[in-house]
């Protein structure tokens, strides 16, 4: 019998974020997940009317074929690929397995080389701008290990996040649309931390379960060359199957004159992978009620309540600054109490304390009223 919370989910994804009409093609992805979300994902695209594709893939053999790819199969496999995505009208991404560093030892230059390939052909070009996609992390035992959760209540924990009331959350987050339209200067206080940009005259976007799920943030871009200041970011970072941690960056005229952590060296290289990896492409505030503590998963950790996170590399298209890099890399810092606490200021107004926000227009957006 299927478990109906992955019924729910499966409704949530189809029918909330990707929108599934009568005709669409949609693009089923899935990397190391089980049959279970497959089956139900197919069920409610056929009752939406939509012709489903599934492709399945293990990431014992992705770890392979990633070591192995050349320049000249990636572009082949990324030109086929690029045809299929460019006739779908929705794709769902569902990432599992058991082993969060199952990829952990391809090298760096062959994950840049996928990202500048395939990457840019197949999700670059085509999927993030013109699909509506979603994107999610699927709930495997080594999920709950990495979160220091037993199984059964990780999977409690997962639902209730996956599937809370986004559509509450998505109405709640106009009044910080608004707010970040009529703000120029953004400052940020917190331990190792003092940093200034701004956010004058570029896009704000709300992500209220549309393209991530998890999801609850409001993105933007800093003006490229603003930013200025420091930043010590108290969130672990599992990038590319390696944990990073303590990272900290220091910022003249926008880029990162230096940057320091735990894998220090590596950090560098990735910073170094084009011009744009040392400039910040996106500026994040997220506010998911249910998550309250980092898990080593960037779906999930960018969107902890009273948390920002920060994104060397490229921008995205519906908040662009102009930065263009073969990396996004979402760097989190949070915000609460428990984590050292902080302070937002929009225009000088403290607009977010210690995790919380001020402004009676904002206040929807706090945990406690989003739970209610």
């Amino acid at each position: 019998m299927t478990d109906p919370r992955i019924t729910k989910l499966a409704d949530v994804l189809v029918n909330y974020s990707c929108k599934v009409a009568p005709g669409d093609k949609v693009w089923i992805d899935l990397k190391g997940a089980d049959t279970a979300i497959g089956e139900a994902l197919a069920q409610k695209v056929f009752q939406a009317g939509g012709l489903p594709l599934i492709r399945i893939t293990d990431n014992r053999i992705q770890r392979k074929l990633m070591q192995g790819y050349s320049e000249e199969q990636l572009g082949w496999l990324g030109r086929e690929d690029a045809s299929v995505m460019a006739q779908c009208a929705a794709y769902i991404g569902v990432r599992g397995g058991q082993n969060a560093f199952e990829l952990s030892d391809v090298p760096e230059g062959q994950n840049s080389l996928y990202n500048r390939t395939y990457g840019k052909l197949v999700h670059d070009e085509i999927r993030v701008p013109r699909t509506r996609w979603v994107v999610l992390r699927y709930p495997t035992p080594g999920m709950a290990q990495l979160a220091g959760m037993s199984s059964e209540a990780f999977e409690d924990y997962y639902f209730d996040v996956c599937t809370m009331d986004y559509a509450k959350m998505d109405r709640a987050m106009d009044a910080l649309v608004e707010r970040l339209r009529s703000t120029d200067k953004v400052h940020i206080l917190g331990p190792g931390t003092d940093l200034r940009f701004s956010v004058r005259g570029q896009k704000h976007v709300k992500c209220a379960g549309e393209m991530n799920i998890p999801d609850g943030e409001v993105f933007t871009s800093p003006v490229r060359d603003s930013v200025e200041g420091t930043v010590r970011f108290n969130t672990p970072s599992l990038y590319q199957g390696l944990t990073h941690e303590n990272i900290a960056f220091a910022f003249e005229k926008g880029r990162i004159v230096r940057a320091t952590g735990s894998r220090e060296a590596l950090l560098n290289q990735i910073l170094d992978s084009d011009e744009g990896a040392r400039y910040i492409g996106e500026f994040a505030i997220g506010v998911n009620p249910y998550i309250t503590r980092p898990m080593r998963d960037t779906l999930f950790d960018e969107k902890i309540a009273g948390s920002f996170h920060f994104t060397p590399g490229r921008c995205y298209e519906e908040a662009p600054n102009g930065n263009e890099s073969v990396i996004h890399w979402d760097l989190v810092m949070i915000q609460t109490p428990e984590y050292g606490g902080g302070e937002m200021y929009f225009d000088g107004e403290l607009v977010r304390k210690d995790g919380l926000f001020l402004p009676d227009s904002l206040q929807a957006l706090n945990p406690e009223a989003l739970k209610g």
